[in-house]
């Protein structure tokens, strides 16, 4: 006789998933069990929280619905940090919670789930009526793909150990189900006011986010009959990775370069971009110019600020392919070979040098992975001090680089590391952190090599939480609370049975990368008396506003 849990597998197999983060415990683990029995992959986590930020990288670079699952209580309860990243990034995941038996007057494990999950902004459904349960299941992926966000399903494993009464046939899948329909065209009376806009305008920025990576062709052509330069959000780095009049991240991880030249604009058309506070740094680095919005769902207030004065509501190519062609041509005046030549020779951070002995400036660092590094490994940013300077890889393209930091949170690099794995199986991932976020989760390199996930690792170790320290120096307080020392993270990593390297010459480089298999990671040693141009502009020295 088959029972419930049996039939929750087959629903969620029914939805194509070929890949579940996971972490067993009473409420799911039979369910988990019939999941991978019916082929498909689980990566059993040691940590709740990063089966869900491992899915959460896996949707990003695959495109689907990532799926992970915990048990109920305090399994569920270890997410809480997870979900609302993935809810700001407008990731698209489903997440399998049991919940306390039904049937029991009482439960140690038991709490309320669903305001827990809801404060994250993450829809939460109870599972309580059996026989409705495949079609809650449907749902739960056509809303997830629907409202771009986490949907959790909560399944007492009294109900789920049930015989299974119900009907036999599982529900058309989601993604059957999906409007099929054309990306939108934009309003004829909406491009003229924008053409009006542009022919009003000298200098002009084209500025792309998530929503408009499809769309690079079309944002270059624009800017080259424009006389306009290009930009991306952080989320959207590299996507103008070889035109030479792209200046990169628009927002607080500006270079010193981009934010003279972002002060010049009078206008930013920006292009499948929410506009959120950081990709304006607070209004601070394009005050001066008129935002332009073309978007499939444009507004006006942004995260507390008036974020564009005017609005295309369209899918960003046809967009960008309406204005090229309601506008005229102009001659190159800002795209010149001398700014061409400036882009590409100035140093994106050019706060003075601290030498420090047996020490590296995080700056050197990035240089020579840049140069080792090879041209097909995937890239993993994390989040953190530390973050800004792994930004500005000139070299490195969208496709192959993966930020997810909207909640702000440390801690999810290694996970999303595991995510970008799993979705890329053929390739090897190389992630970038910090060495307070590396050790919140440093159990998870046993998972990695448990699962066979090639995974090299850089650890930026400052031996403190590198924004706060320098938050507190420039409060003049201090920084005890916040430094730790360098641990030595590579012996931790070789404990793990992954291999670990200190690297304290940069020129053994190379080498290294040509050795690198499995799981590695390179602990460099840094000064931690350099603070990013970001933090240097968001906490001034006390007397020095």
């Amino acid at each position: 006789m088959p029972k419930t849990y049996d039939q929750l597998a087959a629903s969620f197999l029914n939805e194509g998933i070929t890949t579940c983060f996971a972490l067993l415990g009473d409420a799911n683990m039979n369910w988990a069990t019939r999941l991978a029995d019916g082929g498909c992959r689980m990566i059993y986590v040691r940590h709740e929280h990063c089966a869900v930020a491992a899915a959460m990288a896996y949707a990003r670079k695959t495109g689907e619905v990532g799926v992970a699952t915990t048990t109920c209580g305090p399994g569920l309860t270890q997410t809480i940090t997870a979900l609302p990243a993935a809810v700001r990034a407008s990731l698209p995941l489903v997440i399998f919670a049991g919940e306390a038996p039904l049937g029991k007057g009482w439960y140690n494990q038991a709490i309320d789930q669903g305001p827990i999950i809801t404060a994250t902004g993450a829809a939460y459904h109870s599972l309580h009526h059996p026989a409705r349960m495949p079609t809650q299941i449907r749902d739960a992926f056509l809303q997830a793909r629907r409202e771009r966000r986490p949907v959790v399903l909560g399944v007492p494993f009294d109900l789920q150990d049930a015989d299974w009464a119900g009907p036999s046939a599982l529900p058309t899948p989601s993604l059957q189900m999906m409007p099929a329909v054309g990306p939108i065209p934009p309003n004829p009376a909406d491009i003229a006011r924008a053409a009006e806009l542009i022919a009003r305008s000298r200098r002009i920025v084209i500025m792309a986010g998530l929503g408009a990576t499809h769309a690079a062709t079309e944002a270059m052509a624009l800017a080259t009959q424009l006389d306009a330069l290009l930009s991306t959000s952080l989320p959207a780095r590299g996507l103008f990775t070889d035109d030479p009049f792209s200046i990169g991240i628009a927002g607080g991880f500006s270079s010193d370069i981009a934010r003279d030249l972002f002060a010049e604009a009078d206008l930013v058309i920006a292009a499948g971009c929410s506009l959120s506070h950081h990709n304006a740094d607070g209004g601070k680095l394009f005050g001066k110019a008129h935002v332009l919005q073309i978007d499939t769902a444009p507004t006006t207030l942004s995260q507390g600020r008036v974020a564009a004065q005017s609005h295309i509501r369209a899918d960003a190519a046809l967009g960008l392919m309406a204005l090229a062609q309601a506008v005229p041509a102009r001659a190159p005046e800002w795209r010149s070979a001398e700014l061409a030549q400036k882009i590409a020779t100035t140093a994106f951070d050019a706060t003075p040098r601290q030498p420090e002995p047996g020490l590296h400036d995080p700056r050197d660092v990035v240089a020579a992975l840049e140069s080792a590094l090879p041209p097909d490994w995937e890239m993993v940013n994390s989040s953190g001090h530390c973050s800004y300077y792994f930004a500005h890889m000139p070299s490195r393209p969208y496709a192959r680089f993966l930020t997810i930091r909207e909640f702000g949170a440390i801690g999810n690099g290694i996970a999303f590391a595991m995510g970008v794995a799993a979705a890329r199986p053929d390739s090897t991932v190389v992630l970038f952190d910090g060495d307070g976020s590396v050790m919140m989760h440093v159990q998870e390199l046993e998972t990695m090599r448990r699962h066979g996930l090639n995974i090299v690792i850089c650890v930026l170790n400052d031996g403190a939480y590198g924004s706060e320290i320098h938050k507190l120096r420039a409060e003049g307080l201090s920084d005890a609370g916040a430094v730790f020392g360098r641990v030595d993270i590579a012996a931790i990593a070789k404990g793990f049975g992954a291999n670990g390297q200190r690297v304290t010459d940069l020129a053994s480089l190379p080498d290294l990368v040509a050795k690198a298999s499995g799981v590695t990671l390179w602990d460099f040693p840094i000064s931690d008396k350099i603070a990013s141009p970001v933090m240097q502009r968001a906490h001034p020295a006390k007397g020095t506003h």
